[in-house]
């Protein structure tokens, strides 16, 4: 049976839009149209700057930024299945992970209405020193101006949330570039924004050409932030192109655990194998390299391999399905080469393949550091296991990396996680659970290739905002 077909417009300054032109959207999976929308062009994003400038020009008061946001929040729970089936059709993410991820939207937005009711800035101690004696001095907060937000497909709700939320949290109009691949839970959640009351202006949505639209973000002076989500690459050169606006670069990893010899293998086992391969390991954070204490690494890898291979491979619309297709046919290509060009360098397959056209969770031994699933990121369903003498090696191998976004370490020693702790190299260290978690409302962002910047809400409305210090002189 042929998937619905949702027909969504773009969103300019309080209108739905067309364009003339329309542009289909498939399923990764079945190849299936399960939407179609208008393709926007450089004048309809100049539309969207001029609209943000004006809404930007009548500012929104704290309480009713909240308001409104607490308003899509509870609209969205309301909501949520639709959400998920919507994420489920576009991305082909399966609909168990597609749920987490709509309910995790609904904690973005009600985070963000918090912070809009607390944002504020601090008291100056200004008699600490001798000229600031008779002086009152504190901080407040004014939002930076219009911010162009450019999200990925794969997480294309959340991560969209995690843009439009804080942003009108600290004030801030938004022209919002979704994934082409994932454009239809962005122009949903617009269209909750939308009931929600937000005024004309604020959020603005397009849909079209990468290089079109962010043009007109990097070359439009009005646009004083863009914030990016995406590979390292196209990051870092955005960043260079818009070298006078502030730019947030949430990027890619190849993300490390370690597995030591005193921990539950069992548990750890369990919890890898889950998120090594959840939505195919097309997430920044998806576990990649296992390094393992060679004392417990026949143990962990006997537990670790039949997890993997009980992994239920199909179509994402089951609420069976563990693991569906990545989001292109050369996405697929891409993957497998790299596993065949490991297979052929030396590394072992202790689990893989292929299931109905889709690439099964794979598994590799013997892998060196200079191998591409090792040293670059995969985003796809492979993860390595390799063992290790001391913590010092293991260190060591999971720094060897340019990024360093999350890692993670199971140990059953305080000392030794909070050794670890401090010798990753990474913008996060997560104990005693898989790196690929994430709470909504935590600090969350990488150093060295993985980025310049620190999401969730409170941290993002801080990147979004500019201080500004008053100081009052006594008369």
């Amino acid at each position: 049976m042929a998937a619905t077909v949702a027909e969504r417009k773009l969103l300019v300054d309080g209108e739905w839009v067309e364009t003339g032109e329309w542009q289909e959207v498939r399923s990764p999976y079945s190849g299936d149209v399960v939407g179609r929308h208008p393709v926007a062009d450089a004048a309809l994003a100049g539309r969207a700057v001029d609209a943000a400038a004006r809404a930007l020009a009548e500012p929104l008061p704290a309480h009713r930024r909240a308001a409104i946001l607490d308003a899509v929040a509870h609209l969205l729970e309301e909501r949520q299945e639709d959400l998920a089936q919507t994420i489920c059709a576009e991305a082909g993410k399966p609909l168990k992970a597609a749920r987490v991820e709509a309910s995790r939207a609904v904690s973005t937005y009600t985070t963000a209405a918090s912070v809009a009711r607390t944002l504020a800035g601090e008291v100056v101690p200004m008699d600490a020193s001798e000229a600031g004696t008779g002086k009152l001095a504190f901080t407040i907060r004014e939002p930076i101006g219009i911010v162009g937000a450019i999200s990925p497909f794969n997480f294309p709700a959340n991560l969209v949330a995690h843009k439009i939320a804080p942003a009108l949290a600290a004030g801030c109009p938004v022209v919002l570039k979704p994934a082409s691949q994932t454009p239809l839970s962005a122009l949903f959640l617009a269209e909750l924004e939308h009931e929600a009351g937000l005024p004309a202006g604020w959020l603005n949505v397009l849909v079209g050409p990468a290089s079109v639209i962010g043009d007109v973000l990097v070359e439009d002076e009005r646009v004083k932030m863009i914030t990016f989500t995406g590979s390292s690459g196209v990051g870092w050169d955005l960043r260079a192109r818009a070298a006078k606006k502030k730019v947030s670069l949430e990027l890619g990893n190849s993300t490390p655990v370690l597995v030591e010899a005193d921990t539950d293998l069992e548990d750890a086992a369990t919890r890898l194998a889950q998120h090594a391969f959840s939505f195919a390991g097309q997430s920044c954070i998806s576990v990649q390299r296992i390094y393992v204490r060679r004392a417990a690494y026949d143990d962990f890898v006997a537990r670790f391999v039949p997890k993997v291979e009980a992994l239920r491979v199909g179509d994402p619309a089951s609420d069976e399905t563990d693991v569906g297709p990545v989001i292109d046919e050369g996405s697929k290509e891409r993957i497998a080469s790299w596993i065949a060009e490991a297979k052929q360098a030396g590394a072992t397959e202790l689990a893989g393949g292929e299931e109905d056209g889709l690439l099964r969770p794979t598994v590799l031994g013997d892998v060196t550091p200079d191998m591409k699933v090792s040293c670059q990121e995969v985003f796809g369903p492979v993860c390595t296991v390799t063992p290790y003498d001391t913590l010092e090696e293991a260190l060591e191998l999971a720094n060897g990396t340019e990024f360093g976004l999350q890692a993670g370490i199971f140990t059953g020693s305080v000392d030794t996680a909070l050794a670890a702790a401090r010798a990753l190299e990474f913008g996060g260290v997560v104990v005693n659970e898989a790196p690929t978690f994430r709470a909504d409302q935590m600090p969350y962002g990488g150093i060295k290739a993985s980025g310049n910047t620190k999401e969730g809400p409170a941290y993002t409305v801080r990147e979004m905002t500019e201080e500004r210090l008053v100081v009052l002189s006594e008369r």
